[in-house]
């Protein structure tokens, strides 16, 4: 049976409005509703599926971040992970880190904890960035299926059919693999408050990036965050003339 390493990311709530800083340095995130991500969420819940199908032994959940990200790895737990990892940075490396550090970081325990699975949301709702299942697959030098809305295991491997732009693909992988989670993979389980007091008792390991050998030196600075400019109001015209005369107006024409 296959052991399941699992990303989770604590990312501000996806009901909370974002706010800029004053200084334009970043978002506020001070006493702001923070949650697992969503796509995370599917992410676990698929690697509880595959324990519960006796195709996994053992899930690990991941988080890379300060100290409040062992709340996303307790969520984790109380939904049916076995244990979990908290690789600790402080909140001002946390701004600057990127899907380059977090996958070398993802490959590096995937090697010491033996997985031959690594579940991760497709993308983080705070950054969209949409990169670290790939770059974790290059990293390790494993296959990889990305955008999953079906996951079956097979004696050969495994039969993903992804999300594409123009609809569905299957495709077939050998073991080990990455796997990112789209949407559509299934519907995340609330987590019981019997199965949260028992996730308080479950072992969380905590590590640091030197600890596994990773550089996480910025490599970007952050020069300024500002609001998307405020859409003007539409205008309803009179005719095709009348647009024509609008839009050269505006300089669009």
């Amino acid at each position: 049976m296959a052991r399941v390493l699992v990303g989770v990311k604590r990312v501000i709530d996806y009901a909370v409005k974002v706010r800029v800083k004053p200084d334009k340095t970043g978002v506020v995130t001070q006493g702001v509703k923070h949650s697992m991500n969503p796509f995370d969420e599917i992410a676990v819940e698929e690697a509880v599926k595959l324990k519960e199908k006796k195709l996994a032994s053992e899930i690990i959940a991941v988080s890379v971040g300060p100290t409040q990200s062992q709340e996303v790895i307790r969520t984790a737990l109380a939904m049916g992970a076995d244990r979990g990892v908290h690789v600790e940075v402080s909140a001002a490396e946390y701004d600057l880190l990127q899907p380059v550090h977090v996958s070398k970081i993802l490959a590096k325990l995937a090697l010491d904890e033996k997985a031959d699975l690594v579940i991760l949301g497709k993308q983080a709702i705070d950054d969209d960035a949409n990169q670290t299942a790939q770059m974790t697959a290059a990293v390790l030098d494993w296959p990889q299926g990305t955008f999953c809305n079906k996951v079956e295991k097979t004696d050969a491997g495994l039969t993903i059919v992804r999300e594409i732009d123009g609809g569905l693909e299957t495709i077939k992988t050998k073991m080990p693999a990455v796997l990112s989670a789209d949407l559509r993979l299934n519907t995340p389980r609330y987590a019981t408050l019997p199965n949260i007091m028992k996730a308080k008792k479950k072992p969380l390991k905590k590590v640091t990036p030197k600890d596994l050998g990773v550089d996480t030196t910025p490599r970007i600075e952050i020069i300024s965050v500002e609001d998307p400019p405020v859409r003007q109001a539409g205008a309803a015209v009179a005719d095709v003339d009348a647009l024509v005369a609008k839009l050269k107006e505006g300089g669009h024409i």
